[in-house]
């Protein structure tokens, strides 16, 4: 797998591609209005992101109605040297639909704890919990 930065202005917006040739912007937060979203960000979006196509894609081998799919993804900083790496990360799954509430947890169980490239990735260094709130109702 390969990526490309290519740097856009005078300061820290980087244009980023992978194979697909989507561009995805990478800007440094401290000169506002940012224009792209911070490398940490993007790597809670690449937790959840991970995780949600692992989800979606077995409640639908199980043949489980999802009319609504939203996740928060919220990380706990610490302070290491200059560096400020996350030591946890916690995911909250909104699903709704008729979906079987053993099956949605499941999934995500095998998401996190399978699956899930990003999570596994992280797990030695980043405690990762998560909850599941199915059709408004929290079941883990």
């Amino acid at each position: 797998m390969k990526v490309q930065l290519n740097r856009i202005n005078d300061n820290y917006l980087f244009e980023a591609k992978g194979a697909s040739g989507v561009p995805v912007f990478i800007d440094n937060k401290t000169d506002e209005p940012s224009k792209g979203a911070s490398p940490m960000e993007l790597l809670l979006m690449g937790v959840g992101g991970c995780s949600a196509i692992d989800v979606v894609s077995i409640l639908k081998k199980q043949r489980q109605e999802i009319t609504s799919y939203k996740m928060e993804v919220e990380g706990q900083r610490k302070e290491v040297r200059d560096a400020k790496p996350f030591e946890a990360i916690h995911v909250t799954l909104y699903l709704e639909g008729k979906i079987d509430e053993a099956k949605a947890v499941r999934a995500a169980q095998l998401s996190f704890e399978k699956y899930c490239s990003v999570s596994i990735t992280l797990e030695a260094s980043v405690k990762i919990t998560y909850r599941i709130v199915l059709n408004e109702k929290e079941i883990k």
